[in-house]
């Protein structure tokens, strides 16, 4: 046990002082109880007499964070998402100071924008054995033939497939994450000049295959070439 003249903080072996929490930095105080030299003593009362004077360590500083930042756009631009704001730490706690309370927050949220209405497009689509550059023969000469628009081409990333696609060879291909390509001839192009149900990045949309009963399924859209042909294998919009 050490004399009344020589308690505290100033006796303890090297380190004298502890940084955070430390129940084995500890002493005796010249009233012969234990007292703490960590930073933490400041919070719970028990430091040692000389514990400002060795230790050189100012009061506790609490964390001081700033306002709330304004709340993210919602993760899904059609139905259920999420969306998240944040806040910066003005001064950090120091010496045993208050720790900073939580610097992001989420939420959910529900996405409506103005492409939604194509997002509830069904696409129906068939083989590309079904294209349609083939020739009339039962045109006449001087009959002006009907001005086709270009096709475009959509690559979309399977998200889900029915049971019912394994029924026939070509849907069978329809599976979970297989990178599909589509075209949007002129026959299936609305006034708009695209195929119904062609796909939204990001949001994942549906389609049917037309020729295979309750083969049915849902995409995401990862990217489109405008004047294009897919290659063999894939699918046509209808």
């Amino acid at each position: 046990m050490v004399s009344r003249a020589e308690a505290g903080c100033g006796q303890r072996e090297s380190p004298n002082c502890c940084t955070g929490r430390n129940n084995e930095c500890f002493e005796y105080s010249k009233r012969k109880t234990v007292c703490y030299c960590d930073t933490y003593c400041q919070k719970t009362g028990d430091c040692c007499e000389d514990y400002q004077r060795v230790c050189q360590i100012s009061a506790a500083i609490d964390c001081v964070v700033g306002s709330w930042g304004p709340w993210s756009s919602c993760t899904s631009p059609c139905g259920v998402g999420s969306t998240e704001r944040s806040r910066q730490v003005s001064v950090p706690p120091r010496n045993g100071g208050t720790p900073c309370p939580d610097l992001k927050q989420r939420r959910g949220c529900f996405g409506n924008n103005a492409i939604c209405s194509s997002a509830k497009e069904v696409a129906k689509i068939l083989p590309d054995s079904f294209k349609r550059n083939f020739k009339d023969p039962w045109r006449r000469p001087h009959m002006l033939m009907k001005e086709e628009k270009a096709s475009y081409c959509v690559n979309l990333r399977v998200k889900q497939a029915s049971a019912a696609c394994k029924l026939k060879l070509w849907s069978a291909q329809l599976v979970r994450e297989r990178l599909l390509c589509a075209e949007c001839q002129s026959d299936a192009m609305s006034k708009s000049d695209r195929c119904g149900g062609d796909g939204l990045e990001s949001t994942r949309t549906f389609w049917a295959a037309a020729s295979v009963p309750g083969c049915h399924g849902s995409w995401v859209r990862e990217s489109s070439s405008e004047g294009c042909r897919c290659p063999p294998y894939s699918v046509l919009f209808v």
